[in-house]
């Protein structure tokens, strides 16, 4: 487990090389557990985390794990949407861009932001 850990890091270093959020265009990263899925907002310039969501805060657990993820998704554009947020710049993390990943990106797109 330890070597698939560390083969992620290093994917997530090479994108972050690149990837880089600022206060007009923040970078939505994403964090996967086991059982849970984390969305962030970051300016990088700041070095501050501006919104955040998961799945935890939903009161209803039902549905796979792909459809929180979408919500999740959602919610998170729906912070942006409040603090006037429309653009950023995608993180995957180190992860593929598929299943919940993805979701959470066509979640947020659904929501309104623009990557």
């Amino acid at each position: 487990m330890l070597e698939k850990q560390e083969k992620r890091h290093r994917r997530h270093k090479r994108i972050r090389a690149k990837v880089f959020g600022t206060a007009d265009k923040s970078r939505l990263c994403v964090f996967r557990s086991e059982k849970h899925i984390y969305a962030q907002l970051i300016d990088d310039e700041k070095a501050k985390t501006i919104i955040e969501a998961s799945d935890l805060e939903f009161k209803k657990n039902r549905g796979t794990k792909i459809e929180k993820a979408k919500e999740v998704g959602k919610l998170i554009a729906k912070k942006a949407k409040d603090l006037k947020i429309e653009r950023v710049v995608f993180d995957r993390g180190g992860y593929k861009y598929h299943g919940r990943v993805r979701a959470v990106a066509e979640g947020a797109r659904e929501g309104g932001l623009k990557f």
